[in-house]
């Protein structure tokens, strides 16, 4: 089945659910205008379309691999990265100064959500490069910048993300890596990183390797980690590449999902011989890593945005297709398309509204990455930075859990035919699983948001979200349009719920850490539905305005209705998990498991 960029739910999303048309008003962008947009997401997705999206089912059967120490990516990837870098598509929002094209985080953004549908394998390695550049941009010496910042601007040279060690996953304050200085500005690095994804390829002539390591008199803990720039090959005075470092990848990840993404196990300095330069100051390597890392979380949502636009794709084609049953009432007659059986319009209607719901809070969330930013408004500035930082969580996690929930009802759509290989709808949910474990499990993230988002600013930044989503929920009740109405109805009773959580785990923060960290899971999964019903019920008030034309606006009300019925009343009932206390999840006694 062919896979198209869906166009006009991007642009939709951006205009009327994420509020992109703030952006031109900041004045730190020369030409935001329409066309331009236009002509953007047109090109976008002929490249994802025609270049990349073939790719996907090759990168499963026909993953990377590693031969005589050198890694092979799957056929055709070569060709379509020298494509993407040509194309400029790597640089799309970096300054000009940095060798870059100006133009908004949003943008990148969707480029991620058109590249992980086409192929999510591909597309990863692209967003870490993107985030080893904003690494070396914030931190990077003079010289550091010289060498590296236009190579990794441009995806000439790629980067990698080196945290995890065999025995540090989630906790990096076990990691071992060692970086001895040499006397000279390098330092000798030598250690194990596993996990390293796009650590080695035959994609760039060059790789830069970004490495958590300890310096000999490092203080214990995270507390005592730097980072290293670290390249595959050292990097002549002229910014060509020279000799080959001591950095090798010596095995290669075999996978559930993301078979053609080489998930390198590298290993530096087994020779003693491998080098690289201090990236930022000594002991700060987890807080610069961070740069790199808040970046990804909210690239990884867009993953899960992305692969779960994939997958209603092929659902819905395979249901117009595949004939089984009669029609709904009849006892005679020719079989007709699956689509017309109640049970699965419902799953589709459900990959739909979720996927719909995560793209508004992503795009919202990249939105607020650019106010906060380049607005000239210190205040909105403010506002923005922490609308960023409570919606990286939500967006990375609540989008991530509801892509591995869209990719599974796909596979249940193509009933037999998904969990056979053949139709390649196992593919995406394969794929997608991981996009809930990397760069922070969800988990983590839900610790992330009660315990630092929503509390480090004694809930101020959730505060303002809900009274936003307030606002919206009365304007929208007071529509005459029913649909809108009900829904603005239901996000009102939504938004009670979550702020009665909110003021619990709030008021639980200081006595009872066990009780919030409980309920940490269940509020991010409250959130992440409110939050997706307040951009859907945005996103219709401003349509109507805006006189959207009459075939698409119902569409956009028959998904928002969905919605409201069935995850915004979700949202009403998750308080109850929230405030649960830790009880609810009192440890299990394993001999009682085993029946002693």
């Amino acid at each position: 089945m062919s896979y198209a960029t869906p166009v006009r739910d991007i642009r939709y999303a951006l205009k009327h659910m994420a509020g992109f048309d703030t952006l031109a008003a900041t004045g730190a962008f020369d030409d935001l205008s329409d066309d331009l947009i236009d002509a953007i997401l047109e090109e976008m997705a002929r490249y994802c379309d025609e270049v990349v999206a073939p790719r996907n089912r090759d990168s499963d059967l026909d993953g990377a691999r590693l031969e005589n120490g050198e890694v092979v990516t799957t056929p055709g990837f070569r060709e379509a990265y020298q494509a993407y870098v040509d194309g400029g598509w790597n640089a799309l929002a970096f300054p000009e100064s940095a060798g870059g094209q100006g133009l908004p985080s949003t943008l990148a953004v969707v480029l991620i959500d058109a590249l992980n549908a086409a192929c999510m394998s591909f597309a990863i390695g692209t967003s870490l490069t993107i985030g080893a550049a904003k690494a070396v941009k914030a931190v990077g010496t003079d010289e550091q910048k010289r060498l590296y910042l236009e190579k990794l601007v441009t995806g000439a040279w790629t980067g990698s993300m080196n945290l995890t060690e065999p025995q540090a996953g989630s906790d990096l304050s076990a990691v071992k890596t060692k970086a001895e200085p040499v006397g000279d500005g390098r330092y000798r690095i030598t250690g194990q990183k596993i996990y390293i994804t796009y650590g080695d390829h035959d994609l760039t002539d060059n790789v830069v390797h970004l490495v958590l390591a300890r310096l000999p008199d490092a203080p214990e803990g995270t507390r005592g980690i730097s980072m290293f720039l670290v390249p595959k090959f050292h990097v002549n005075d002229d910014g060509s590449p020279g000799a080959r470092n001591d950095a090798h990848c010596i095995g290669l990840e075999h996978k559930l999902g993301l078979h053609g993404s080489p998930t390198s196990v590298m290993a530096f300095g087994e020779s003693g011989e491998c080098y690289g330069t201090l990236l930022g100051e000594e002991n700060k390597g987890l807080r610069n890593m961070f740069i790199m890392m808040n970046s990804a979380r909210l690239d990884v949502g867009t993953q899960g945005v992305g692969i779960a636009e994939r997958a209603f794709q092929q659902a819905m084609a395979y249901a117009q297709d595949r004939k089984q049953g009669r029609a709904p009432g009849a006892r005679t007659g020719a079989q007709v398309a699956i689509y017309e059986h109640p049970d699965v319009r419902r799953m589709l209607y459900s990959m739909k509204a979720l996927t719909d719901a995560a793209r508004g809070i992503c795009y919202a969330n990249a939105v607020a990455y650019d106010l906060a930013r380049t607005s000239p408004d210190e205040g909105i500035r403010e506002s923005a930075a922490g609308l960023e930082g409570l919606l990286t969580p939500i967006s990375k996690a609540w989008s991530t859990d509801r892509a591995n929930e869209i990719t599974s009802i796909g596979v249940q759509v193509h009933g037999g035919m998904g969990y056979v290989e053949e139709t390649g709808a196992a593919q995406h949910m394969r794929d997608a699983r991981i996009a809930a474990i990397y760069e922070g499990t969800n988990g983590i993230q839900a610790i992330d948001l009660v315990g630092r988002k929503l509390t480090g600013d004694g809930g101020a930044a959730a505060k303002r979200l809900i009274g936003d989503m307030r606002s919206t929920s009365l304007a929208a009740t007071a529509s005459s349009n029913a649909t809108v109405a009900k829904a603005g109805a239901a996000l009102g009773r939504a938004v009670d719920a979550l702020s009665a959580s909110t003021d619990w785990l709030l008021e639980t923060a200081a006595g009872d850490q066990e009780a919030v960290l409980a309920g940490a899971s269940p509020y991010l999964r409250q959130f992440g539905n409110v939050a997706g019903g307040f951009y859907l019920v945005r996103g219709a008030l401003s349509a109507l305005d805006a006189g959207l034309a009459e075939r698409e606006m119902d569409y956009r009300l028959t998904i928002l209705g969905f919605y409201a019925d069935n995850y915004l009343s979700e949202a009403e009932a998750l308080t109850s998990a929230v405030t649960a206390g830790s009880a609810s999840v009192a440890k299990i006694d394993p001999d009682a498991i085993r029946g002693l």
